[in-house]
């Protein structure tokens, strides 16, 4: 989430930076209680995606090794291709470009984009089916603060066969957060404690493809 631009009709991706939190949970943990949060005043109805994601790579990887990540994702309101960058300060820079068509290959200008990290070729690596739950966490005005999405993930490891399923969480905050450090600082303690009352813990793994991936 966070402040994006669009992707335009000439071809330039969409760029956003992605400033989160990930926690794992196990399957019975409660939600977290927001009230506590500053700046936060009410959570939205809760939106159900359906989400399902294709990862490229190399053969040897060289995406991941440098922190990046490729992926063509349909359902929710970013389907399209994705290029994640490695973090950065406070997060990653994603870049996106609409769907197209299913079978149609990468498109040209997300392949030039990969071309910056490598020229070789790209297979499939992963398959990552989430069924997410959003809640905007609001405030008084009604804009968003931050997105806090309870995920049920199955991810399929292309290369060897293996799957792995696992429940995780994300805050990631929105175009209404506080720009002071030291308020978002606050804001994310806040958020860390509400996960902790409620059972959960610090992600394990940094992103589902490294998960997917067994790393």
């Amino acid at each position: 989430m966070g402040a994006t631009t669009e992707a335009t009709p000439g071809g330039e991706p969409s760029r956003s930076l992605e400033v989160e939190l990930k926690f794992d949970v196990d399957e019975s943990t409660p939600l977290p209680d927001w009230s506590a949060l500053p700046g936060v005043a009410s959570v939205a109805e809760p939106e159900l995606r359906e989400l399902d994601a294709r990862y490229l790579d190399t053969a040897t990887l060289d995406l991941a090794r440098a922190k990046y990540a490729l992926r063509r994702r349909t359902g929710g309101p970013d389907a399209g291709w994705h290029i994640k960058g490695p973090r950065v300060g406070d997060g990653r820079v994603e870049l996106g470009w609409p769907l197209g068509p299913d079978g149609e290959g990468v498109p040209p200008a997300v392949r030039a984009a990969v071309l910056t990290v490598t020229d070789a070729a790209l297979v499939p690596v992963a398959r990552i089916r989430n069924t997410r739950t959003a809640h905007l966490l609001l405030d008084a005005a009604g804009a968003v603060v931050a997105e806090f999405v309870d995920d049920h993930v199955i991810a399929t490891d292309e290369r060897s066969g293996a799957e792995r399923r696992w429940r995780e969480w994300e805050f990631e905050l929105g175009p209404a957060a506080p720009a002071d450090p030291d308020e978002r600082a606050q804001l994310f303690a806040a958020a860390g404690r509400a996960v902790d009352a409620a059972g959960g813990r610090a992600a394990a793994s940094d992103s589902k493809l490294a998960r997917a991936l067994g790393a």
